[in-house]
């Protein structure tokens, strides 16, 4: 109990937010990337500790959210296909595509399998010689290391029935397009410090400099979130545009190298298409040529399908930070976790979901 304790201490949270307030001169916007850390800001109430002036919006840092409609799709055809055992981690299965979801397609007889990682999958198709078992690669950078990892395993165990059904995608691009838009208001970003902690940060570096704004890396405990904050605003107090590393207990600035030489080895970068931001170049990863046969869009020959999504769903304008959850008209009216129209009302890492879950339950105390 005593890194809870440590990291949720409510007496050093409420010091931490009033030298925040003795920081904050002017307003300013900075947005989390990670959803795991909205999770945490929305359920301590920790945006009730800050400055009137200053305010938190949300990034496209939840993996589930931004897997396009296309993809989810995809699965829901391979899990609706008697050939196929498709497994996925849990909180993909209730993502809404055109027309249905996973739970649905698994309601319906299809072989969908919750795993909690993709060696389970690979040995899901070790015991299945006579089937084809497709692993749903969702993911960040956080989660390549073991997809990679699975992929090498197949490989060395000469699996001929053995499949990703890849959506990885990365965030210093995601980051850049962002901070492109003419919608854009950030004035500094809070990083993810599991990313980092895979990656390091000197990939964020070069943006911090081209865009004259501070990115800090932070962890997801309350007292963590408000020590990046308290650092970011600092910066912009003081008007400097640096990488500073608050997450000093896990990531270092080259990050870890033997999960990034596994990354490249088993993926390359590729162009992706992100839900809610659209095509982003250079943006995710896609299997090398080495392993294509280990590529379910290749090997179930799948190709580009029309899609679609509610027009009233604003989960993409939540995903880049322009509007809250609770701004979209179809927030807890016609959309709410027993009938999403977006995904991210159905995450765990979910921007929508932690508003409709934690705005109505006590908070920080």
């Amino acid at each position: 109990m005593k890194y809870v304790d440590e990291y949720r201490n409510p007496a050093a949270a409420r010091q931490c937010a009033e030298a925040i307030h003795s920081l904050a001169t002017q307003p300013w916007t900075i947005m989390e990337i990670c959803g795991g850390q909205t999770h945490a800001i929305v359920r301590y109430g920790l945006e009730e500790l800050l400055p009137k002036n200053l305010t938190l919006v949300h990034g496209p840092g939840c993996p589930v959210c931004v897997t396009p409609v296309d993809l989810i799709d995809k699965a829901i055809y391979l899990a609706s296909d008697p050939r196929v055992i498709l497994c996925s981690f849990g909180d993909m299965l209730r993502v809404p595509g055109s027309d249905t979801d996973l739970l649905s397609a698994k309601a319906r007889g299809g072989d969908v399998r919750i795993v909690y990682s993709p060696l389970d999958a690979v040995k899901i198709a070790v015991e299945n010689p006579q089937r084809e078992v497709v692993f749903f690669a969702v993911g960040f950078e956080t989660t390549a290391p073991a997809n990679a990892m699975a992929v090498k395993q197949a490989a060395q165990q000469g699996l001929a029935n053995f499949t990703l059904l890849v959506s990885h995608v990365l965030v210093p691009p995601a980051m850049e397009a962002i901070l492109l838009s003419p919608e854009n208001r950030v004035q500094g970003f809070l990083a993810a410090g599991h990313v980092c902690a895979i990656m390091g940060y000197w990939e964020y570096e070069p943006i911090a400099a081209k865009h004259r704004l501070p990115i800090v890396v932070t962890g997801f405990e309350p007292l963590d979130i408000l020590q990046g904050i308290y650092l970011c605003v600092k910066q912009l107090e003081e008007k400097r545009a640096a990488v500073e590393n608050a997450y000093t207990r896990y990531v270092r600035r080259a990050g870890n190298p033997t999960a990034q030489a596994l990354i490249r080895e088993v993926f390359q970068v590729s162009p992706r298409q992100w839900r809610g931001l659209g095509d982003i170049p250079d943006s995710g990863l896609a299997l090398r040529e080495t392993y294509e046969r280990f590529d379910a869009l290749t090997r179930f020959k799948l190709t580009a399908t029309e899609t679609r999504e509610p027009a009233e769903c604003r989960a993409g304008q939540v995903l880049r930070g322009v509007i809250k959850p609770e701004q979209c008209p179809a927030f807890g009216t016609t959309c709410y976790p027993e009938h999403p129209l977006g995904a991210p009302m159905v995450s765990s890492e979910g921007a929508c979901a932690a508003y409709y879950r934690y705005h109505s339950q006590p908070k920080f105390t």
